[in-house]
């Protein structure tokens, strides 16, 4: 497979995004926090490519991004009160909740009973999961590698791999996500990230 370079503001950019995610192939884009590696969450054959091209566990379920809080319908069965008030104050942003998945997702995007979700706070991003619809991503990289915060880290560790790389330039962030478990009564801290679990805890107990 070769890969395909495009500098993320081209004009065609989304437009060959869309195509290469119809198809079933991997596409690698900027995000708010890292480059993210994406394909069609719906698509078993496009999950299991993802799995390929990182060397990642299968036993590793897969995040979904999203552009805006009405996808989530085919994604999660139902919304917490108290995580709604944590999308309320911190998406789009650098948090990704779990929530209960949709049972008509397949087993390769989450074999577990939740799903983990985001709405990223970046423009390219934001425009590319609005036409795309949701999609499954996760870092873009080797498993237990660097997480590279450009073009050229990403083709050093997945160059053939995939589809196509949308060229963000350098990310100034390269921290990711936090990430709260809301499938119980009271919030877990699944991973440390940008927002403290202090402010998520206020948040969740409505203050």
């Amino acid at each position: 497979m070769k890969t395909t370079i495009i500098p993320a503001n081209h004009p065609d950019a989304i437009a060959l995004a869309c195509e290469a995610v119809r198809s079933g192939g991997l596409i690698a884009f900027p995000t708010d926090t890292l480059y993210g590696l994406g394909c069609d969450p719906n698509l078993s054959k496009a999950l299991l490519k993802i799995y390929a091209a990182k060397g990642r566990d299968a036993s590793k379920a897969i995040p979904v991004l999203l552009s805006r809080p009405e996808q989530l319908r085919s994604l999660i069965e139902r919304i917490p009160e108290s995580a709604c008030r944590l999308m309320d104050a911190f998406w789009p942003g650098a948090l990704t909740l779990v929530l209960p998945k949709h049972p008509n997702l397949p087993p390769e995007l989450t074999p577990y009973p939740g799903l983990a979700v985001r709405m990223p706070k970046h423009p390219i991003a934001l425009a590319l999961l609005d036409q795309t619809g949701p999609l499954a991503v996760t870092s873009a990289n080797i498993s237990d590698h660097e997480n590279p915060t450009d073009a050229q880290g990403i083709l050093a560790q997945l160059d053939g791999r995939i589809n196509l790389l949308l060229d963000g330039g350098k990310l100034s962030s390269g921290k990711a996500s936090t990430i709260i478990d809301c499938l119980g009564v009271e919030p877990k801290l699944l991973r440390e990230g940008p927002i403290p679990f202090n402010t998520i805890l206020e948040r969740w107990n409505n203050q």
